[in-house]
């Protein structure tokens, strides 16, 4: 946890308007994270794993680019 608060300081994420807390929530995102690399190392050779790891880190980016262009569509209709 202490890894992705230092990465939320260069990038860091708006969780303004949630009905959640922000620490439960980092927590929840590192035990998610914790259990699939468990997964994903059981019985994977190392550079599987990280293959595997770097087609999920992949899908994870393209995902929250997607959320950022929807949003940003939904916030330019509502201006105009």
């Amino acid at each position: 946890m202490q890894l992705l608060l230092e990465v939320e300081r260069e990038d860091p994420i708006d969780f303004s308007g949630l009905p959640f807390d922000e620490d439960d929530l980092r927590q929840l995102a590192c035990l998610d994270v914790a259990e699939m690399m468990q997964q994903i190392q059981a019985g994977n050779s190392t550079e599987d794993s990280q293959l595997v790891m770097a087609a999920t880190v992949t899908r994870l980016v393209l995902e929250n680019l997607v959320l950022q262009a929807r949003l940003a569509i939904l916030l330019q209709e509502d201006v105009g």
